[in-house]
């Protein structure tokens, strides 16, 4: 039901502020982004370092901005994070009611996306800088997965090999602080930008921030197309999401584009 109501209220505010947008319009962009995960995850006090594969992800979205005082620009974004590793467990473990002995090696499988469903004001705004801050609700959905062939037999009996596998599902919103900045290099078509979106409360610790140049590509009445490069930073250190507790990063650069009608 909350899913429900976020998604009806931005896709409201999109149809309403495109029709009466006159001074900014509507901005669709996206990235493909290099990352490197670290970090542990798994439940409660079943946390394992997975060694997880670097990988490039990609995320994209879509923004309306408008002249109408008091009612707040929206965003939505999706971001999707997969990623699969392999260890040697150093202990005993419990995964989805699965137990996985100390001594197996174990595959991981990360695959969980976000949406992110933003409401923001522009604070200032003077052709040269801008200045953003607005609340996010990241709706999680997706899955992670330990997997290990294991002896299933009981003890005296003939060995059994079997691949046993434990499943978690996320499914939840977390709100978080969105801000925003752009700087414009003047006669240098360049613009230095920073994005992020927070939180950090008792059990959740999460953070999302980019910062990079765009160079202006295309800039006339109809379209404006700019090209972007930057660094991005993803931290998840979650306790109980789902039942699912992790303390992952992902980091890297990232190379997009964003067009502006």
């Amino acid at each position: 039901m909350k899913k429900a109501l976020l998604t009806a209220s931005v896709l409201t505010l999109l149809s309403s502020t495109t029709q009466a947008d006159t001074l900014a319009g509507l901005y669709i962009g996206g990235q493909v982004w290099d990352n490197q995960a670290t970090g542990i995850f798994g439940e409660s006090n079943n946390q394992v370092n997975f060694n997880l594969s670097d990988e490039q992800q990609g995320s994209y979205f879509i923004a309306v901005e408008h002249p109408i005082p008091f009612i707040p620009n929206a965003k939505i974004a999706k971001t999707s994070l997969e990623t699969q590793g392999v260890t040697t467990l150093d202990r005993e473990i419990t995964f989805d009611n699965n137990t996985f002995a100390e001594g197996t090696v174990a595959d991981a499988g990360f695959n969980v996306s976000y949406v992110d469903y933003t409401l923001y004001y522009e604070l200032f705004d003077n052709g040269l800088f801008s200045f953003d801050i607005g609340l996010t609700g990241r709706d999680f959905n997706g899955d992670v997965t330990v997997s290990a062939t294991a002896n299933t037999a009981a003890e005296g009996e003939t060995p059994d090999y079997s691949t046993v596998t434990g499943r978690l599902s996320t499914d939840e919103i977390v709100p978080m602080l969105y801000a925003s900045t752009i700087v414009g290099l003047p006669f240098t078509g360049l613009n230095v930008f920073a994005e992020g979106n927070f939180l950090s409360i008792d059990d959740h610790t999460l953070y999302d921030y980019q910062a990079g140049l765009s160079y202006e590509l295309v800039d006339n009445l109809a379209v404006d197309v700019n090209i972007t490069l930057g660094y991005r930073s993803v931290k998840l250190a979650l306790e109980d999401l789902s039942n699912l507790y992790s303390d992952l990063e992902f980091k890297g650069a990232f190379v997009g584009a964003v067009v502006h009608f």
